[in-house]
């Protein structure tokens, strides 16, 4: 029998992840099964469970592979020679979040995540590194800005992280639920609010 190689299993779990995105893009967390996915991955179902135990364990990979974007972005708004406002790393946030085929479920999710304990635990761990991420970025730009933040740098990025996240929720939101909201003038808008 032919040995797996590690790049196989890794392409075909991407496979499978592309798979999951693409069903929950199309509808939605909670009425997608295991079985919509195993039939957009055209794989079987032991393919599918020799990487995944079941759709939650899905779900998170697809949101790790989200936020890989998300801070790849981010990095290279540090790469231009500049140090990234706060406004500039949360409406670079919020603009790849809206490029995302399944932004319109994560208000959905967030309803779930009070009620389910699983999915608030996952909720919880793609926050928790979303705030790193910020705060990372945050931090550098304080750093850099030592006139523009009270006090120590680290500290003021800690404290300002949740707060500056806090304009995503109500992105997302407005962005899912209101028929006329002008996201892109949201995003215009989080640079010039925000210390710079």
């Amino acid at each position: 029998m032919p040995k797996v190689t590690d790049e196989y299993r890794a392409a075909r779990r991407d496979e499978i992840i592309d798979a999951a995105l693409k069903s929950f893009a199309e509808r939605g967390m909670q009425r997608t099964s295991m079985a919509d996915i195993i039939e957009a991955s055209g794989l079987s179902a032991g393919a599918i469970y020799g990487h995944f135990a079941g759709k939650k364990e899905l779900f998170a990979a697809v949101a790790e592979r989200v936020l890989d974007s998300r801070s790849a972005e981010i990095a290279e708004l540090g790469r231009a020679g500049k140090t990234p406002s706060p406004g500039e790393l949360m409406a670079s946030l919020l603009g790849g979040m809206s490029r995302e085929p399944f932004a319109h479920i994560v208000v959905q999710l967030w309803g779930d995540a009070a009620v389910d304990p699983e999915i608030r635990a996952i909720v919880q761990g793609v926050f928790s590194r979303l705030r790193g991420i910020l705060e990372s970025g945050l931090h550098a730009w304080a750093a850099a800005n030592p006139e523009q933040v009270e006090g120590d740098p680290s500290e003021w990025a800690r404290r300002a992280a949740p707060v500056v996240l806090g304009l995503g929720p109500g992105f997302l939101l407005q962005r899912a639920v209101i028929d006329d909201f002008d996201g892109e003038s949201y995003l215009a808008m989080v640079p010039l609010l925000l210390p710079r």
